[in-house]
């Protein structure tokens, strides 16, 4: 039986491809063994640079897992610079234990962190809880649509656009936040309730992780629909979706 668990848990995964990034080859090659034993695909790079080069070079990259602290270019600025053209989720490696540090990864458009040293096992598990956010797109009907003031959310494609039919570029975490909300108009969600919905995890700084999430997808979401208030929040309480009025 626990052979059939694990073949079907490796098909589920096979094709998602997971590039790792970190300066230290000893870190990458521990964490390539664990993601491989669990059916992911491994890319490897050891600079900023070579992880942008890859990741361009790869084109279809399903995760990246990259140190923040690395030579030449760190991991900062390539989130940076993929975010101009990319939404594929980012989780870093970070060694500093500073709130701050955190918070900047996410602000700089990455989905989680893990903090330096860490447990392999606990990194897979981190990977596990972002790729889970991340469905293959299939084709949509009417039921896949979830309609909002000034936007449409596709659950079949993780997709949502405006009026105007155009494309709202979210990351997988933005898409999750706004999907919960969404799919429980009204209902008030505080800031650890989202990160313990999202996330699947405890941490120290849960709330200022949603909030930078959350902010990041008001400003997406305002610039494309010319500033309708889709997510609301509630003072002292957290956040909400009102009901669609058409």
């Amino acid at each position: 039986m626990s052979d059939i668990i694990k073949v079907e848990k490796n098909l589920e995964v096979e094709r998602v491809r997971v590039l790792i990034v970190d300066d230290d080859k000893e870190i990458v090659e521990l964490l390539s063994i664990y993601a491989q034993s669990e059916g992911y695909e491994v890319l490897k790079a050891y600079n900023g640079q070579q992880a942008v080069k890859k990741f361009e070079q790869a084109g279809d990259v399903g995760i990246i897992l990259m140190d923040v602290m690395m030579p030449i270019m760190n991991g900062l600025q390539v989130v940076k610079h993929i975010r101009d053209y990319s939404n594929v989720p980012i989780i870093l490696l970070t060694a500093k234990t500073d709130d701050v540090d955190k918070i900047r990864g996410l602000v700089t458009g990455a989905d989680d962190y893990v903090t330096k040293p860490f447990n392999p096992i606990e990194v897979m598990i981190r990977i596990k809880s972002v790729t889970r956010r991340v469905s293959q797109p299939k084709m949509a009907n009417s039921s896949d649509l979830i309609v909002l003031n000034g936007i449409t959310i596709n659950t079949a494609t993780n997709e949502v656009k405006n009026n105007k039919d155009e494309l709202i570029p979210l990351t997988a975490s933005e898409f999750q936040v706004l999907l919960l909300l969404a799919n429980n108009l009204g209902k008030i969600f505080t800031a650890d309730d989202v990160y313990k919905e999202i996330w699947d995890s405890e941490d120290s700084v849960s709330g200022k992780t949603v909030m930078v999430h959350i902010s990041h997808l008001r400003d997406k979401l305002d610039k494309a629909t010319n500033g309708e208030k889709i997510v609301q929040t509630v003072w002292g309480k957290g956040y909400k979706i009102d009901e669609y009025t058409p």
